[in-house]
């Protein structure tokens, strides 16, 4: 999954031969998972068609403020186009709509939106060779940079004038390109590793029956997501689990029992800078594994376990530098029970929710929790989605980890 996955693009098309590949910007966004918007100047329409780029983007474009040919028409207002999207490109940005935007000349729709844009401003130049090289447009380059907008250098090659040299729109894929090395270079997490154990463990009792637990996953396949989002490279190790996770951060290592997921961690933990042990692991499994399916008899039936290793306690007892966040599932004496668990498993902060809080727990879509720091110190959440608790998980690593 593509770091723009799920975010609000807004491209802006300028009157440039260009245009005819923002059909393909628009349609590698749409792949992306992104959410697309298209706004257009006026002239744009004779080098692309609105009907084009609302077919590729699923949404209508907008080339002006209203529709002069209905006396109905509503306006198109710029203020929630701009304060809708997440990132606004403007590709392609010729000389005449990138002088205006840097003297803040607003006499079309796209001009007004850039200017009420709060997101990242993205523009791609495309222009002939001599204009690229004026001074003055080296001077629009340099003003809407000084603005914090953020350019996508032209390329070189054959140009509609027939020149050769600099001035082409970069290709759609090398703007998405662009686009997503510049956020990942900004996320707080760039460059750390992420080891985050999720899921159930199934211990064998024989080829057919296994001791387990109704965890999900859920919980940690969220948190790999927002790690990934943040720039970092996430090891997911998951026990057995219906749901899938899609992102070209996140690394899922499938594991079934506790001595698997065990092996991984301890395969994957000195490399890591933050561990977050979520999963769900058995305590016990058989101690004698019976290798044809055991068959049902009138007697009574029993099995011996024993123990499986502590995979959280291990790390604490290995950890040298890494942030260790560990979970508390707790039905009685929550507080007290965390506190303990915090400070024998040598963790930096815990989770703590409670099978007693409607929506929390395992299996569900919301999680109620609260994060106790090595101080001891709780902040308590009211019940939330499993993304948004796994967003409140990382604010605080963020705080702590600095």
């Amino acid at each position: 999954m593509s770091i723009v996955s799920g975010k609000k693009i807004l491209i802006g098309v300028t009157a440039g031969i260009a245009a005819y590949k923002t059909a393909a910007l628009v349609r590698l966004f749409i792949k992306t998972g992104a959410e697309v918007k298209v706004v257009m100047t006026p002239a744009a329409k004779d080098f692309v068609t609105p009907l084009t780029l609302s077919t590729l983007s699923k949404n209508p474009v907008h080339s002006s403020f209203f529709d002069e040919e209905d006396e109905n028409a509503k306006w198109n207002n710029h203020v929630d186009l701009g304060l809708w999207a997440d990132i606004m490109i403007i590709a392609p940005a010729t000389a005449n709509t990138l002088s205006k935007m840097s003297t803040g000349a607003s006499d079309n729709l796209l001009l007004a939106t850039y200017l009420s844009a709060k997101c990242p401003v993205y523009f791609a130049p495309a222009m002939d060779l001599d204009m690229y090289n004026h001074p003055s447009t080296h001077e629009t380059f340099k003003k809407l940079q000084e603005f914090g907008n953020i350019m996508i250098p032209a390329e070189s090659g054959e140009l509609a004038s027939g020149l050769v040299g600099q001035g082409r729109m970069a290709e759609p894929d090398h703007i998405i390109d662009f686009i997503e090395k510049d956020i990942l270079g900004k996320l707080p997490l760039k460059g750390q590793t992420v080891l985050i154990t999720a899921g159930p463990t199934y211990e064998a009792i024989d080829p057919v029956r296994f001791i387990g637990n109704h965890s999900s996953g859920k919980m940690g396949i969220e948190l790999a997501l927002v790690a990934a989002n943040l720039g970092a490279a996430v090891k997911l190790v998951l026990g057995p689990s219906s749901l899938k996770i899609e992102h070209s951060l996140v690394e899922v290592i499938n594991v079934v029992s506790a001595k698997q997921m065990y092996e991984a961690v301890v395969s994957n933990f000195n490399d890591c800078d933050i561990a977050i042990a979520s999963a769900a692991v058995a305590d016990y499994r058989p101690k004698h594994v019976s290798d044809q399916k055991i068959k049902k008899a009138d007697t009574k039936f029993s099995i011996e376990l024993e123990r499986t290793t502590d995979i959280l306690k291990w790390m604490g007892s290995e950890k040298k530098n890494q942030f260790l966040v560990g979970f508390a599932l707790e039905t009685e004496n929550e507080i007290e029970n965390a506190n303990k668990k915090l400070k024998n498993k040598n963790l930096d902060l815990i989770v703590l929710n409670s099978l007693n809080d409607k929506g929390a727990g395992f299996k569900g879509q919301t999680n109620k929790v609260s994060l106790i720091n090595h101080k001891l110190e709780i902040k308590a959440f009211e019940l939330k989605t499993k993304a948004e608790v796994a967003q409140d998980i990382f604010n605080e690593i963020n705080i702590l980890n600095k």
